[in-house]
């Protein structure tokens, strides 16, 4: 285990930041800092590390991601969503549907409760079940303090404080990858870079997203570095013949790189020469692509899914994440022994169209997280390398016809050699209802049309990724500071599911 030394970075940003959050009252978003390692403390890392965040763009369904299974959750999960008992329908998937992917956890949960992942995810139940590398969250969102709903739904906000804007696409977006509602500048993973530049030989290579422009890359001295799927992004017209002139190409090179007397334009054109060399490195460090293939073997990725009998040509993500993979195999070459990356999906906020559009994204994220995960152990890196799912929010369990609408709280996905997946499910699993009269069970839990309340918050679960990143527990607070507010067995700072 090589720790963070507490003593080797400055704390100013960090201390700047903490009071700015305490002053708005925010919840930390997930794995917030991570981030503040990087005002916290400096590493002397001789191994190297990586977290890819998966964020998936619109708020996932969760209910029809981690699937209550045992009888008399599933038949109040299919009355909820319009079924009809152990058949399912409506947006209910059918119980029998679900077997394959049941999980099989060592320790089972209280009062006999199962999951079972969605039907499409078979790579992902296979990696659970046979390896034990995925570790399911259950009911993981932003929280300032613990919370009840008349709490929730009282006025004392001094005491009970909420997270802002919750419900909202772009806020809580920009919650779960800054701290902070939509406008926010700097990210967790950005923060996290600020600590892991100097371990790196060029630290332009710490923050590299996949997926354009993120504010979960940005720090406040690293910069997150953008690629495509199918390398750096060069600049055109010093790429390529400028109105099919050779030689206004290289005039246009010449003058954009010189050396230049004004301040500004010297400033500029020594970005570009940083921004050209950049892309002979990623381009040099890359190598050969990954053909199109089956996501349970190594050296492949499967770019084409199918699911329920129907294939769907296309995956996204997993041209991200092979992009990731092939960065990481030429890691040497970038001088690169901490990094943090950033790939996303969109397509979940299904309103409508729920059962019909949901199997293909599952499908394209299960087999692409598993793929990923697979070329790491090739690589030797399965314990190095770490990913996890982030997304808006969750959703209700109530249907709204033909979909579900904005939630709070959802299951999370963490996959790698590190994840003590199999152990158990972790956190608490929530209530099955959408009840709202406080005398009858089934109330609390939720805010309303099964809008779940979360029972981990994002100060645990980034305490949990940051003891294994490496920060001593005595520091925990000081980058989390929300995390003084949990505890005990029902807050637990450590979820347990890193080794």
């Amino acid at each position: 285990m090589h720790f963070i030394d507490p003593q080797g970075h400055t704390r100013r940003a960090f201390l700047r930041r903490s009071g700015r959050l305490a002053m708005a009252g925010t919840a930390l978003p997930f794995a917030l800092n991570l981030a503040a390692m990087g005002e916290a403390a400096a590493q002397s890392a001789t191994d190297y590390k990586a977290l890819v965040c998966v964020f998936l763009f619109g708020g996932n369904d969760y209910a029809n991601t981690v699937v209550t299974y045992d009888d008399p959750s599933y038949l109040a999960y299919s009355q909820i969503r319009g079924g009809n008992g152990l058949s399912g329908g409506g947006i209910a998937i059918p119980k029998a549907s679900l077997t394959p992917t049941l999980l099989s956890p060592t320790t089972a949960l209280p009062d006999g409760r199962q999951y079972a992942l969605h039907p499409a995810m078979t790579q992902l139940a296979n990696l659970y079940n046979s390896d034990g590398k995925v570790a399911v969250q259950l009911n993981v969102g932003p929280l300032v303090v613990p919370l009840t709903r008349a709490q929730y739904q009282g006025s004392d906000r001094r005491t009970y404080p909420v997270p802002p804007k919750l419900f909202s696409h772009n806020d809580q977006q920009s919650t779960w990858q800054s701290s902070s509602p939509e406008g926010s500048t700097v990210g967790w993973g950005g923060n996290l870079g600020d600590l892991a530049m100097t371990q790196n030989a060029n630290s332009l290579f710490t923050c590299m997203s996949v997926s354009g422009n993120a504010v979960f890359l940005s720090g406040d001295n690293a910069l997150q570095y953008q690629v495509s799927t199918d390398g750096a992004i060069a600049i055109n017209s010093l790429k390529n013949n400028v109105y099919g002139s050779s030689t206004v190409k290289a005039a246009m090179t010449q003058l954009v790189q010189q050396t230049r007397g004004h301040t500004l334009e010297n400033e500029y054109n020594r970005i570009t020469v940083r921004a050209v060399q950049a892309e002979g490195q990623i381009n040099g460090a890359r190598g050969a692509a990954y053909p199109n293939g089956n996501p349970g073997t190594a050296g492949s990725f499967p770019y084409n899914v199918t699911a329920g009998g129907v294939t769907y040509n296309g995956n996204g993500l997993a041209s991200q994440l092979a992009m990731v993979a092939r960065l990481i195999r030429g890691r040497d070459t970038l001088g690169a022994k901490r990094q943090v990356f950033f790939v996303s999906m969109g397509g979940f906020d299904l309103h409508d169209n729920l059962i019909a559009n949901q199997p293909g994204l599952m499908a394209r994220l299960s087999d692409a997280m598993a793929a990923f995960h697979k070329e790491m152990v090739a690589l030797g890196l399965g314990d190095n390398v770490t990913s996890f799912t982030a997304s808006d929010f969750g959703r209700t369990l109530a249907s709204n016809g033909d979909g579900s609408d904005h939630g709070w709280g959802g299951h999370h996905f963490v996959v790698g050699g590190a994840v003590k997946g199999k152990d158990r499910l972790y956190g608490k699993a929530p209530v099955v209802s959408i009840n709202n009269d406080a005398k009858l069970t089934g109330y609390e839990g939720h805010v309303g049309q099964g809008r779940l309340i979360p029972g981990t918050s994002v100060d645990q679960y980034a305490g949990t990724l940051a003891k294994w990143f490496g920060v001593p527990a005595a520091d925990l607070g000081g980058i989390l500071p929300n995390l003084k507010n949990f505890g005990g067995a029902d807050y637990p700072t450590d979820m347990g599911f890193m080794a």
